[in-house]
C-alpha cells in the first residue's frame, strides 16, 4: 500500500463566501458563493446507476488483493489545465445508462487518470484541447475507505495479544452504515424548491441545525449540473434521526427595521442581517471549519491538491471526514464531508489511543485510565474483537 505524507492544518473556506440560507422543515441550505471562478478546473459527473461497486486500491478490482464493497451512485471527473487556461468538461464522461443485469460493478482504484481523447473514436469539439487532463475519483469514497483502514491499520509489531488476522490484514473487514440523501426527510424537497444563487459552487447542508454535509465545486456551473446529486450522496442515521424528531428548524429573526424611512435604512437593514447570517453560518460550522485536521495529500496535478482529511478525533465534539482540492494559493476548489456518529468517533478515539502506544495494550490502557480487561471490553464494544487472541477476550468478559 502506498504511503502518502500527512501533515496538520486547520481547515478553511478558501476564499468562499456564505450566502442567506434558506430552511424549509428540518433541513437548512445555505449557499457558498465564489466571484470570479477563473474555470481552469472543472469538475463533472459520471453515472453509475444504482449499483454496488468493487472498488480496489491496489492494481485492478478482480486482481487479488484489497478490494471493498460499497453503494458507488455516481464518480467525478476532474478536468484541469496547469497553465490557467480553461479547462474543458470533454466528452469523455461517459453515459449514465448502466448494464441492469450486472449488479455488482468493478472500479479500477481511488483515483484514476482519464483519457483526453475518448478511446475508439475521432475527437470532437467538446473533447477540448491538449492542455486539458482529466482523472476520474469516486465521491467521498476517498475519505470514507481511508477512515480507518488507512489511518490505523492495526499492529505494526507482532505482538502475542493480537489474532493472526490482525497481523495480516489489519482492520479488514469492516462495515460504515450510512443513510442515502433521497432518503434524508426534507432534502428532495429543499433541493428542488430552493433558489441557486448567482455565483454559487456549494452549499452547505444543516439538518436541525447540525452541519451534515459541505458540497464545494470549482465552478458556478458545475454546480448548477450537480446540485441535486447531494440526493444520492450519503449522510450520517444521525442526521436521519435529527430530521425525523426535529422536523422543524427555528428560524432566524431578520431584525429589519419596523418603520424604515429611507433607502438607506433598508441598506442598512440588509448589510446588518447578511453580515448576523455569515456569522451564525461560522457558529454552526465551528465544528468543520477552523479545527485542526490530518490532511493526507492523495494527487498533485499542479496547481492543485486531491487532498483526504481526518479529524482530531474529541469524545465531546462533532467530528467530520472528508476530501478537497486546494490550489497553491489556498483556494479551496473542491470539497466533500461526511459527519461522523458518536460511534465512528468513538471507535476513532480507540484506534488513535492504540497507535499512539504502538498497540501495545498494557501502553494503551494507561493513556486510557482503565485496565487492560476494560480495554479489551471497549476494543470489543466497538467491534474489533477479530483484533484479539480469543483467550484475551474469553477471560475480559466473564
Amino acid at each position: 500500500m502506498k504511503a502518502y505524507k500527512k501533515t496538520t492544518v486547520t481547515l478553511e473556506q478558501g476564499g468562499l463566501v456564505a450566502g442567506s440560507p434558506q430552511t424549509m422543515g428540518a433541513v437548512r441550505l445555505v449557499p457558498l458563493l465564489r466571484h470570479g471562478a477563473p474555470g481552469d478546473l472543472r469538475i463533472a459527473r459520471r453515472g453509475y446507476g444504482r449499483t454496488m461497486g468493487v472498488v480496489g486500491l491496489d492494481g485492478r478490482p478482480e486482481d487479488p488483493g484489497l478490494a471493498y464493497m460499497s453503494y458507488v451512485p455516481h464518480g467525478f471527473v476532474v478536468s484541469h489545465t496547469s497553465d490557467g487556461t480553461t479547462a474543458s468538461l470533454g466528452a469523455s464522461l461517459g453515459s449514465d445508462v448502466f448494464d441492469a443485469r450486472r449488479f455488482v460493478k468493478l472500479h479500477h482504484r481511488m483515483v484514476k487518470r482519464e483519457a483526453t481523447k475518448p478511446s475508439g473514436r475521432a475527437r470532437t469539439a467538446t473533447d477540448g484541447d491538449d492542455t486539458t487532463q482529466r482523472f476520474r475519483t469516486l465521491p467521498l469514497h476517498l475519505a470514507m475507505e481511508g477512515f480507518l483502514a488507512l489511518q490505523f491499520s492495526g499492529p505494526e509489531l507482532t505482538w502475542s495479544d493480537y489474532s493472526e488476522q490482525a497481523i495480516r490484514s489489519g482492520l479488514s473487514p469492516r462495515a460504515e452504515r450510512s443513510v442515502s440523501g433521497a432518503y434524508l426527510q426534507g432534502l428532495e424537497d429543499a433541493l428542488r424548491t430552493f433558489e441557486i444563487a448567482d455565483d454559487q459552487v456549494g452549499v452547505m447542508v444543516f439538518v436541525a441545525e447540525a452541519l451534515a454535509s459541505v458540497f464545494v465545486l470549482s465552478h458556478p456551473d458545475d454546480y448548477r449540473r450537480l446540485h441535486l446529486s447531494l440526493l444520492e450522496d450519503f449522510f450520517g442515521e444521525l442526521l436521519a434521526t435529527y430530521a425525523y424528531f426535529f422536523p422543524e428548524t427555528v428560524r432566524s429573526n431578520p431584525g429589519f427595521p419596523t418603520n424604515p424611512t429611507s433607502i438607506e435604512d433598508l441598506e442598512r437593514a440588509v448589510a446588518s442581517v447578511r453580515l448576523d447570517l455569515r456569522e451564525e453560518a461560522e457558529l454552526l460550522t465551528s465544528g468543520l471549519f477552523g479545527k485542526q485536521v490530518t490532511i493526507e495529500a492523495m494527487r498533485t496535478f499542479a496547481p492543485f491538491t486531491l487532498e483526504r482529511f481526518l479529524p482530531k478525533f474529541d469524545l465531546s465534539e462533532e467530528c467530520h471526514i472528508g476530501e478537497r482540492i486546494v490550489r497553491t494559493d489556498g483556494t479551496l476548489e473542491y470539497m466533500k464531508t461526511f459527519r461522523l456518529s458518536q460511534a465512528q468517533v468513538r471507535r476513532g478515539y480507540l484506534l488513535g489511543k492504540l497507535a499512539e502506544a504502538e498497540w501495545n495494550l498494557d501502553d494503551a490502557a494507561k493513556r486510557l485510565s482503565c485496565t487492560r480487561d476494560e480495554l479489551v471490553k471497549r476494543i470489543v464494544n466497538a467491534g474489533f474483537e477479530y483484533l484479539l487472541k480469543r483467550h484475551l477476550v474469553t477471560a475480559a468478559l466473564r
